[in-house]
C-alpha cells in the first residue's frame, strides 16, 4: 500500500498514546499468559455503581428512554447539574448554563477544541492528568508546562503562574484534587491564584473538579469560580459522575460556564458525537438527584485506604510518600531507587524502569510519574479493597528491599 495513503494528521502522528493505558494493555498481556497482577494503575472506583443509579438504567430502558436526546442534554438531567453547581458549589447557574458531554474528558477536549487557533498557549500545571498537553497540541495549541514538585505540594504557586503567562495565554488548567498527587487547593490559595488571573481577563479558565467528592480530613472544597466570581465569566467548571458515584463507563461529564463558549462546544459536540447516551443521562439524573451515602461511605473508605498505603509506602526502602489531601492516588518518590539495579538485573535508569520492573517481577502494575510531568515517582492508584492493597505494598517491599 502506498505510503501517501497511509498519511495521518501530523497533530495525532505528534501526540503520545496514554501512558495509563500502555501500562493497563501490558498488564492484560501478562494475565493473557497467567501472570496475576494486581493493577494498581487504572483511575476509577472499585465499588459498584449504587443500586438506586442502576435501577434508573434499567427503568429507562423498560420505558423507552433509547432515542437520541438534544446535543446538550435533557433538560432534566441539565436542571439537576445547574442544581448540583448551585448547592454544591456556590455557582449562580441555571439549566440554560450547562452543558453534558460523553465524560468529563470530552469535557475538557470540546473547550480546546473550540476555543484554540496556532500558537495559543496553555498553562499546564505539572504534575498533570496524562491527557492534558496531548488534547492541547491535537487542538493546535501548545501546552506550558509549569513544574510544581513537592516543596509546593505539588501546587502552582501565583508567582509560578503569573511567570509563564504571556500574551498567547489562552486558558489555565487547574486540577483539584489532583491527578496525580491528590493535592487540593485550599480557599486562600485559589484567592491568591485569583487575583494574578484578574490581571489577566485575556485568559480562560478550565477548573477540573471531577474529585470534588474525593477529598479527605474534613476539608471543604472551593471551586475557583465560586473563590472569586469575577472570574465565572470566564472559567468553565466542569464535572461529572464517574468518581463520586463509580460510573467511569457511563461516560456521563458536564459542565458550566459563559454561554458563549458553551454554545461552541455544543456546536462542535453536534457535529462530532452528538448526545451522551440516552440510558446513561437517566442514570446520572438519579445519581445527582439521589441519595448521597455512597460518597459519604466511598470517601471514608478511600481515607482509610490512603492510610494505609502512605503507612505502608514510607515503610519501604527507596520509596517516600507525602499524604495526599484527596482523589486516590499515592504520588511516592522512587529516587531511592534510581540507578540501583532491579532483583532480576534490570538499571532502573528511570521512573519507568522502576514501573516496568515492578509489573515483570513484582506481578503489580503501576504508572511513572514522568508520564504526568514529574520523576522520579510512581503513582499508585489505591482503587482495590484493603487486602489487594497489603498484597500489593508486600510485593513491592519485597522487590525494594531485593533491589541493589
Amino acid at each position: 500500500m502506498s505510503t501517501d495513503i497511509q498519511r495521518l494528521n501530523q497533530r495525532l502522528v505528534s501526540a503520545q498514546p496514554s501512558a495509563t493505558y500502555r501500562i493497563i494493555d501490558r498488564v492484560a498481556e501478562r494475565r493473557a499468559q497467567g501472570a496475576k497482577i494486581i493493577s494498581l494503575c487504572a483511575g476509577e472506583p472499585d465499588f459498584d455503581t449504587p443500586g438506586h443509579v442502576r435501577e434508573a438504567a434499567i427503568h429507562a430502558i423498560e420505558h423507552g428512554h433509547t432515542r437520541y436526546t438534544q446535543v446538550a442534554g435533557v433538560r432534566s438531567l441539565r436542571e439537576a447539574v445547574a442544581a448540583k453547581f448551585r448547592r454544591e458549589n456556590g455557582l449562580d447557574v441555571s439549566w440554560q448554563d450547562t452543558l453534558v458531554c460523553n465524560g468529563g474528558k470530552q469535557v475538557i477536549y470540546n473547550a480546546l477544541a473550540a476555543t484554540l487557533n496556532e500558537g495559543d498557549q496553555v498553562i499546564v500545571p505539572a504534575p498533570y492528568w496524562v491527557s492534558y498537553p496531548e488534547m492541547v497540541q491535537l487542538c493546535g495549541g501548545q501546552a506550558r508546562i509549569v513544574t510544581c514538585d513537592a516543596g509546593t505540594g505539588f501546587k502552582l504557586t501565583p508567582t509560578a503562574l503569573a511567570a509563564a503567562i504571556t500574551p498567547q495565554t489562552r486558558w489555565l488548567i487547574l486540577n483539584s484534587p489532583s491527578n496525580p498527587t491528590g493535592a487540593v487547593y485550599s480557599e486562600p490559595e485559589l484567592r491568591a491564584l485569583a487575583a494574578v488571573l484578574l490581571n489577566h481577563p485575556h485568559v480562560l479558565i478550565l477548573a477540573d473538579d471531577i474529585y470534588e467528592h474525593l477529598i479527605f480530613d474534613d476539608q471543604v472544597f472551593y471551586t475557583l469560580a465560586q473563590v472569586e466570581p469575577r472570574l465565572a465569566s470566564r472559567t468553565l467548571t466542569m464535572n461529572g459522575v464517574s468518581k463520586a458515584y463509580a460510573m467511569t463507563g457511563w461516560r456521563i461529564g458536564f459542565a458550566t460556564g459563559p454561554r458563549w463558549l458553551l454554545e461552541a462546544m455544543e456546536k462542535l459536540q453536534g457535529q462530532q458525537t452528538s448526545g451522551a447516551s440516552s440510558v446513561s443521562q437517566q442514570a446520572a439524573l438519579a445519581a445527582l438527584e439521589g441519595p448521597k451515602d455512597f460518597i459519604r461511605q466511598s470517601r471514608a473508605a478511600f481515607q482509610g485506604r490512603r492510610d494505609l498505603m502512605v503507612e505502608l509506602l514510607n515503610d519501604t526502602p527507596g520509596l517516600e510518600c507525602v499524604s495526599p489531601a484527596g482523589a486516590f492516588y499515592a504520588f511516592a518518590s522512587c529516587a531511592g531507587l534510581i540507578g540501583r539495579t532491579s532483583p532480576a538485573g534490570r538499571t532502573l535508569h528511570t521512573d519507568e524502569d522502576v514501573a516496568h520492573a515492578l509489573l515483570d517481577e513484582a506481578d503489580v502494575a503501576v504508572v511513572h510519574g514522568s508520564a504526568f510531568g514529574l520523576g522520579p515517582y510512581i503513582r499508585i492508584a489505591y482503587a482495590l479493597d484493603d487486602g489487594s492493597l497489603r498484597q500489593a505494598c508486600k510485593a513491592i517491599r519485597a522487590f525494594c528491599t531485593a533491589v541493589r
